[in-house]
């Protein structure tokens, strides 16, 4: 189940005011985050690239335990949902459904980095030891390294709940790419701890 802070964040993303420097990190990585999910949808046809696999490396060990395919989501208030279900449900062509969601999320849905949520989410097939192992660990790092740029993010691990509206809209976008994807999939949330979170290069602000 969701612990109380991550409905808290959900409901309220500035109920928790980060200071001045970690604000700065939190707004560069999800800007940059948006303009690597948007070149995947515009040049490799949806397919994730390393810009959003993050190596995972559990609280107390060294050694990253491997890599994870992230979502980022939209915060409350600018969530798309129900338009993403709409698309799975309009067609049962698998290729025509892909079509309809790279255009989608090709166009506007990444310009704003401010209308995401900052806490990742990561699906694993239901049962999946990783996620268990990932899971059981409660906090991990998240390390991410492409153009040029890395982030390294201390997060709690949640698992998602299937009526958490992280878990919906997970399930629903990765749905979009895998008609496979079953609804008692394991979602895990990621929420980062922006005091903890380095930027190299460094961040202007931080």
């Amino acid at each position: 189940m969701p612990g109380f802070g991550e409905y808290l964040r959900m409901i309220s993303p500035q109920s928790m005011p980060l200071a001045p420097e970690e604000m700065a990190v939190r707004t560069a990585f999800l800007r940059w985050q948006c303009r690597i999910r948007q070149m995947i949808m515009r040049d490799e046809m949806g397919r994730p690239g390393d810009g959003i696999m993050p190596a995972v490396t559990l609280a107390g060990q060294e050694e990253p335990l491997g890599h994870i395919i992230t979502v980022m989501s939209k915060a409350p208030g600018h969530a798309v949902t129900t338009e993403m279900q709409h698309m799975v449900r309009k067609t049962n062509d698998p290729a025509q459904r892909r079509e309809t969601a790279l255009r989608f999320f090709s166009e506007t849905y990444y310009q704003k980095g401010e209308t995401f949520s900052d806490i990742l989410t990561s699906t694993f097939p239901p049962g999946s030891p990783g996620a268990k192992t990932i899971r059981e660990a409660e906090f991990c790092t998240l390390a991410f390294d492409a153009y040029r740029q890395k982030y390294t993010l201390p997060c709690r691990v949640w698992t998602l709940a299937d009526h958490n509206p992280l878990f919906q809209a997970t399930y629903w976008h990765n749905h979009l790419f895998n008609p496979a994807l079953t609804p008692d999939c394991t979602i895990l949330g990621f929420e980062p701890d922006w005091s903890g979170a380095t930027a190299d290069p460094a961040v202007k602000g931080a």
